[in-house]
């Protein structure tokens, strides 16, 4: 027997993804190409959370699709899990080389094309934060929830990366590129742990409701 159709909502968040997915392809190959151009580690850092963003959405796109798994409790358990694990991988190789960069003493270049992406970035992505926490809300979807975080948090990150790329661009100050991309790491750390901690919670709620 084939699925049935999706509701209004669940295809108006499948839209919402697949924008998001559509942005940041195109925002990582910018953004990191920028950053290479320049040398600039916040840029390439900044890339390199599209990627993870692209991975959540994907995961999120997966959770959504109608009879792709008969155990809603169980995927989204997986869904929270996979993009945790992404953060925690992206939050550590971030903050490795932020922190060399910062003991090395390492000059980026100049990039004011990439604080004016970076501006226009902030808005599109809390703009998708918003309606997606308003369908997170009232569908009860708990990867679609942490993925609007995740969406929300990369409006928040190109404003840190913004700051430090035009810190460094106007002032000259080398040290406020690579604090951003730390910024970019604490942040991505954290959000895997919350991913982490709250698919623990609905594998928890799943096997007490099971029991007899």
């Amino acid at each position: 027997m084939a699925p049935p159709p999706p509701s209004p909502d669940i295809r108006r968040a499948l839209a919402l993804e697949y924008a998001t997915v559509a942005w940041n392809v195109g925002e990582a190959f910018l953004t990191i190409g920028l950053g290479a151009v320049a040398g600039s580690l916040a840029l390439v850092a900044f890339g390199a959370t599209s990627i993870v963003e692209v991975f959540a959405s994907i995961v999120v796109i997966w959770h959504l699709k109608p009879g792709v798994h008969p155990d809603l409790a169980r995927r989204t358990f997986q869904a929270l899990r996979l993009v945790a694990i992404a953060f925690v991988v992206l939050g550590l190789a971030l903050g490795a080389t932020a922190i060399r960069d910062l003991v090395s003493g390492r000059v980026a270049g100049e990039s004011w094309w990439g604080v004016a992406y970076l501006a226009l970035t902030a808005v599109v992505m809390f703009a998708l934060s918003i309606a997606k926490k308003k369908l997170a809300r009232r569908q009860g979807l708990e990867p679609l929830k942490a993925e609007a975080t995740m969406t929300f948090l990369d409006g928040v990150l190109s404003l840190g990366t913004l700051t430090g790329l035009a810190l460094n661009a106007a002032l000259g100050l080398w040290w406020a590129d690579p604090l951003a991309a730390l910024f970019v790491s604490v942040f991505a750390l954290n959000e895997g742990r919350e991913n982490w901690a709250e698919a623990g919670e609905i594998r928890l709620r799943s096997a007490l409701s099971s029991k007899p």
